[in-house]
């Protein structure tokens, strides 16, 4: 235990990265500091991933209305209310916010507000409202995060360029928006905002839509999101900004073609949150564009300063993140841990949604890696028939060699709930055949996992066999 006035450890940025951190470090027994510049949750919990779900959920709720008769119901006066829809979304971010702040409190971690930068004696000076503090320490732990990133073709401070943080706040639903990236974040607003009514034209630099996600998976997703209304236009983006006014923005695209419309979402990724850390100072390695070199305990350069999170780069996600923190946690505490990223499951929550984890075909060939690649659609499954969802499939990735599961893609109902079946699988080492092997409950949506294994060994009772020539 630190002496009086001094901390173990201070984590610094309480993001998805950081709170954990500050939390495993407080269990391992340290005394422990956590300096956080807003709000505890981060980009995460506070402008990402809970609030657009929770946007999400009520536009996913408003689409099923609108297709109840097909259940033998009948819905009248369907409509939006952007107002309750926005209040319910700030309800769930404040009560989790609030939860993070009482297991601060509980597990006796000191919380200062306030921002934070590192002296060159690797102490934090946190500078707050009631003055500049020194917060002596014998580790620390940056977890800083990253903002959306923002491209110099665009004026962000005209009231028609948002960022993904500036279109969680729209007080309005538009009319028309313009969406520059057709990533996560781009897909994502584009499902909440079609719904609610919003005419929207997407625009992709890359040849195809959701460009880091498996080819087949992006091929369907495009034509599901053009039956819904949305203009996707691939190796396409804006050259020359023409007009920006109070109620919209002209833009010229590459194609030569103008467009015009309330709002332009800018959603083409992240920047790494470092400068103002004076990492150089206290001998902390940054690359060219702000990311933190760590090794694989989550150690940066300077000895005894762990850094974690979307600052590091790498796979930028909230589960990644927290499974960095808790490995620079417990090294921070004297343990010997390190972090492992061959079975990361990652999830968009578009409509359908999709779940991917491990490698895909395109990546398992770039590495030489002969592989089976088995499928299962839902359209041939009991439950999601059932349940009105039969669009979509489960891609199994196997070594061909030792029946490893290497990989999968799912698209489809539930889709971020089903790829842990695969990566718990991927984890433990199982075979496609031990997927097989493992009774399913039936009607179930995981079943059509099981079969997507059963019908790379050709035992699939639902798949008809190879016609005969």
């Amino acid at each position: 235990m630190a002496e009086e006035g001094k901390f173990d450890v201070v984590v610094i940025g309480g993001g998805p990265g950081g709170y954990p951190a500050a939390i495993r470090c407080a269990q391992r027994g340290a005394k422990v500091a956590l300096v956080e510049k807003d709000k505890v949750g981060g980009t995460c919990l506070n402008w990402g991933c809970i609030p657009t779900k929770a946007l999400l959920a009520s536009a996913e709720l408003i689409a099923h209305a609108r297709e109840a008769e097909k259940f033998g119901v009948k819905i009248t006066g369907i409509e939006p209310d952007w107002t309750a829809i926005q209040a319910r979304k700030q309800k769930v971010t404040d009560t989790l916010v609030g939860g993070i702040l009482q297991l601060l409190k509980a597990n006796g971690i000191e919380l200062v507000n306030g921002f934070a930068s590192i002296t060159p004696e690797k102490n934090v000076l946190a500078k707050t409202d009631g003055g500049d503090r020194v917060l002596e320490t014998d580790k620390i732990i940056i977890a800083t995060g990253s903002d959306p990133a923002e491209l110099p073709t665009f004026d962000f401070s005209q009231p028609a360029v948002m960022t993904s943080t500036d279109a969680l706040a729209l007080d309005h639903v538009p009319k028309s928006l313009i969406i520059v990236g057709s990533g996560v974040i781009g897909s994502e607003f584009a499902c909440i905002f079609s719904t609610l009514g919003t005419e929207i034209v997407m625009l992709e630099l890359m040849d195809r839509m959701l460009p880091t996600e498996d080819s087949r998976v992006a091929k369907q997703m495009r034509s599901t999101f053009r039956k819904q209304g949305i203009d996707i236009r691939t190796e396409t983006t804006v050259t020359e900004v023409l007009e920006y006014r109070e109620d919209g923005i002209k833009v010229k695209l590459s194609s030569g073609d103008e467009l015009e419309a309330e709002k332009l979402l800018v959603s083409i990724g992240r920047k790494f949150n470092s400068a103002g850390l004076c990492c150089e100072e206290a001998g902390i390695e940054v690359d060219e564009r702000g990311r933190i070199d760590v090794d694989q305990a989550m150690e940066t350069s300077a000895d005894g300063v762990y850094a974690c999170g979307d600052v590091v780069g790498g796979i930028l996600l909230a589960h990644t993140a927290t499974f960095e923190g808790l490995v620079a946690a417990e090294n921070a505490t004297g343990g010997n841990a390190t972090m492992q990223y061959h079975v990361v499951p990652a999830c968009i929550f578009t409509t359908p949604e999709i779940g991917s984890v491990g490698l895909n075909a395109d990546k398992a060939a770039e590495q030489g890696i002969d592989v089976t690649v088995s499928r299962f659609s839902f359209g041939a499954l009991g439950k999601a028939l059932a349940m009105g969802e039969d669009y979509g499939f489960v891609q199994l990735v196997i070594d061909a060699k030792t029946d490893r599961v290497l990989g999968a893609q799912i698209m489809g109902p539930h889709a971020s709930d089903l790829i842990h079946e695969v990566a718990m699988a991927m984890h433990m080492g199982a075979t496609s055949e031990d997927i097989a092997n493992t009774i399913h409950a039936h009607p179930s949506l995981p079943e059509a996992i099981m079969e997507a294994a059963e019908a790379a060994h050709g035992k699939a009772i639902h798949v008809a066999p190879p016609k005969k020539k």
